[in-house]
């Protein structure tokens, strides 16, 4: 994968602040999604649509990026890099990630946040299968392990989500040009975009758009608050799905569902001290599996990296030079 002008510092710094969004999505939007359905939302396709209508955001930092370039490289830069087979290939992904977003809103219009985000984090063992499958990953021992551990943690495995993250990874590898965060951003809205034109139809026909004014007035919370959860759910779930392809373009789809897997933690504890959810055995035991698997992936990565670093060409000069001294 070409990443256009970027050191590994510059990588890595990207990599801890996609992170960062990310975490503020996983951790942020069962707990919004919950909120709404707690309180009195009860539109599962309007929750739905609410995981990926915040794609509009998008364009500000695409803005910002190309009055960027305008001011470095002159006049003539290109306002957009997507082309249209990627443009399709995004758009197919963004459908199947909004039958996804479907699926988990149901699921998490019946089960606790500490239950359904069991659910999300389980997609790890898809996301390696598919890794595997679609661009060839090479597997350690460590991340092996890291991903049984984590998928048992999890117990269910949701298979569709895990399949999008190795999808959106081979679109990287197949681009034919570099990969810049542009480029990035761009196949993102796309996606949201795709999943949420998909919803509106569900919605369309739900008679969703219809029942939102009368739903604000039936809140618990009250009208504006409402409103206010809307506002936020989009604009927290719309973090994740900007923070997934980050990770995924900075590293590799199995990292980015290992951040998933690993994030659970959290999740259950934010659950269990706003909705005063229940913290069985069974929870306990997932949340010191999820935590292992977690070591496990990271160590492996270290090992894999000083391993490299130790055959690097630089390293085998000095060995060379050493040795006919």
């Amino acid at each position: 994968m070409e990443h256009h002008g970027l050191s590994t510092t510059m990588r890595r710094i990207l990599l801890l602040i996609n992170c960062l969004i990310l975490a503020v999505g996983i951790c942020g939007g069962p707990l919004m999604m919950r909120l709404y359905f707690v309180e009195g939302g009860s539109r599962v396709w309007f929750s739905s649509w609410l995981q990926t209508a915040g794609w509009p955001f998008t364009l500000i930092p695409l803005a910002v990026l190309y009055f960027y370039r305008r001011n470095t490289e002159g006049s003539n830069v290109k306002f957009y890099f997507i082309t249209p087979r990627i443009f399709i290939a995004s758009f197919v992904i963004g459908v199947v990630t909004g039958v996804d977003d479907f699926l988990y809103s149901w699921g998490g219009s019946k089960l606790p946040v500490s239950t359904s985000s069991l659910l999300l984090a389980a997609q790890l063992a898809f996301t390696a299968i598919g890794a595997f499958f679609i661009v060839k990953l090479k597997f350690t021992p460590y991340s092996i392990n890291a991903v049984v551990l984590l998928t048992v943690g999890a117990v269910l495995l949701a298979a569709l989500y895990g399949v999008i993250l190795p999808c959106i990874e081979l679109i990287y590898l197949k681009a034919k040009q570099a990969i810049t965060a542009t480029l990035v951003l761009e196949i993102q809205m796309v996606m949201c975009f795709a999943a949420t034109a998909f919803c509106t139809i569900g919605m369309i026909a739900n008679n969703d758009f219809q029942a939102i004014s009368r739903e604000a007035k039936q809140f618990n919370l009250g009208e504006a608050r409402y409103y206010t959860v809307i506002i936020w759910t989009t604009i927290i779930w719309q973090c994740f799905f900007v923070g997934v392809i980050g990770v995924i373009y900075c590293s590799s789809s199995l990292m980015s569902g290992v951040m998933i897997a690993v994030l659970l933690p959290v999740t259950e504890v934010l659950a269990v001290v706003f909705f005063r959810e229940n913290f069985s055995g069974e929870k306990g035991l997932a949340l010191f599996l999820s935590l292992w698997g977690f070591v496990s992936y990271f160590y492996g990565e270290f090992r894999q990296t000083k391993k490299q670093k130790n055959k690097s060409p630089k390293n085998e000069m000095t060995t060379m030079h050493t040795e006919s001294v």
